[in-house]
């Protein structure tokens, strides 16, 4: 049996990269964690630290320069994503890098183009894609079960507004961001969610980014053109969106987002995806977990998984990015291509939204 060990940097280092995606892989025997850059002296010590990081750097093109790496993963602000992850990709390093993959459609295409060409390994945690119900409903959508997909209708709503209006919001508390795996080491910095200049969008980015991953891993349709409407109530980034869209060959389809949901109670995170084919339909639900299939032909198939089960996570995309490297699998079911139709929709959209008019892709 192979000794081989996954050698790792890390591109960001703050409440996301080190309440999930470092603890999760520190459990591995076979990761070595080699160097992480961040800002802050201060901070980066103790990343390193906590998680026994040899090297630290606060410059991304030195740590992709450190010898030995076999991939690196990006959890920098959005509007770096591009930078960092084209600074690895370059240097014939794997990435996993956070949603938004990047937020300009062009860059998108230079990244995929760049780990093709390179042989590489492109992964961005789509979290959902793991999850047993909805990789069973994209079996039936592989398997022909909707036919032809007509329309789409997605949906996502999150209890994220104090974050978008510039707040404070505790990781740890009730209203948090779900899904990280370990303890929080750094609250999320209000910057990287608020100012237009640092996250490049506001709940676009932040959070459509996490169901339109999820439509196009599902369908593989393409966008074609976005009309959208947005609103900022009390804030510089987007906290409602509600877009129209066309697809490549005829699909039209609809995708909303609300980041006002109340902190409080069960089903805080809404995330629903409806498709209608010339077969069938299906829905799709994370909230009251739930995977449906209608057919004309009269089948019908539900999944209700236990809520416990269909809960957001994002241990599937780190693990699977080791996986990858070490050629313990060859399925990446968050690949860079899927997260390319995400940003040029989401590009599309904010286009449309600061013009007024359909905006092609």
């Amino acid at each position: 049996m192979s000794n081989r060990k996954a050698r790792l940097g890390f591109i960001g280092a703050g409440w996301w990269a080190t309440a999930n995606h470092m603890p999760i892989l520190q459990q591995r025997d076979d990761v070595e964690f080699v160097a992480v850059c961040r800002l802050g002296k201060h901070e980066l010590q103790q990343v390193q630290d906590r998680f026994k990081i040899p090297n630290g750097t606060e410059n991304a093109a030195d740590l992709v320069n450190y010898a030995g790496l076999d991939g690196v993963v990006i959890s920098s602000p959005h509007t770096l994503h591009y930078e960092h992850a084209r600074l690895a990709l370059e240097r014939g390093l794997h990435v996993l890098c956070e949603k938004p993959m990047c937020t300009r459609g062009e860059h998108a295409r230079e990244l995929v183009r760049l780990a093709r060409q390179n042989g590489l390994h492109l992964v961005v945690p789509y979290g959902w894609h793991y999850k047993p119900f909805i990789q069973q409903a994209k079996k039936w959508i592989d398997d022909g079960a909707l036919g032809f997909v007509q329309f789409v209708m997605c949906h996502m709503a999150s209890p994220i507004r104090t974050l978008l209006q510039g707040g404070r919001f505790l990781a740890g508390s009730a209203d948090a961001t779900s899904g990280q795996a370990g303890d929080v080491m750094f609250e999320p910095e209000p910057a990287t969610w608020a100012d237009p200049k640092v996250a490049g969008g506001g709940y676009g980015h932040a959070q459509l980014s996490h169901i339109t991953g999820l439509l196009f891993w599902l369908t593989g349709l393409m966008p074609e053109s976005v009309y959208a409407m947005m609103q900022a109530p009390s804030a510089s980034v987007d906290v409602y969106d509600a877009l129209s869209v066309r697809f490549v060959g005829g699909t039209i389809g609809t995708v909303s987002g609300a980041g006002t949901v109340p902190p409080v109670g069960p089903g805080q995170y809404q995330v629903e995806i409806r498709l209608f084919g010339t077969e069938g339909m299906l829905l799709l639900d994370c909230e009251r977990p739930r995977a449906e299939l209608r057919t004309n032909a009269g089948r019908f198939e539900c999944l209700e998984p236990p809520v416990a089960d269909a809960t957001y996570t994002c241990d599937g995309p780190p693990n699977s990015f080791v996986d990858l490297i070490l050629g313990k699998t060859q399925v990446n079911h968050a690949p860079g291509e899927v997260a390319l139709r995400s940003v040029l929709l989401l590009d599309a959209a904010y286009r449309s939204a600061a013009s007024g008019n359909s905006e092609a892709i």
